[in-house]
């Protein structure tokens, strides 16, 4: 256990960040997973309609340094090829 103060200080900013970090993740994985889904039932139209609230999410998450800025770049970029393929088939 921390003894000194400046140590319970971190033990304390730690925690509350790791929540808002798990939060923003949590609403990440789901909002991409809403974009997969559609993109499972070959729903174009629905996939670009929920594409810009991902990326929104990816790019808010990076910035925040809950994910870090090149993994941000990959999903953004695997999800926008997922529904390009699927336009273009």
């Amino acid at each position: 256990m921390a003894t000194s103060l400046s140590a319970k200080k971190r033990i304390r900013q730690n925690e509350t960040s790791r929540l808002a970090n798990k939060s923003k993740k949590s609403a990440l994985k789901s909002a991409m997973k809403r974009v997969l889904g559609a993109i499972d039932e070959s729903n174009a139209a629905v996939a670009k309609d929920l594409l810009p609230q991902a990326m929104s999410l990816i790019d808010k998450a990076a910035k925040g340094g809950a994910i870090h800025a090149n993994t941000a770049s990959r999903r953004k970029a695997r999800l926008t090829r997922a529904i390009s393929r699927l336009s273009g088939s």
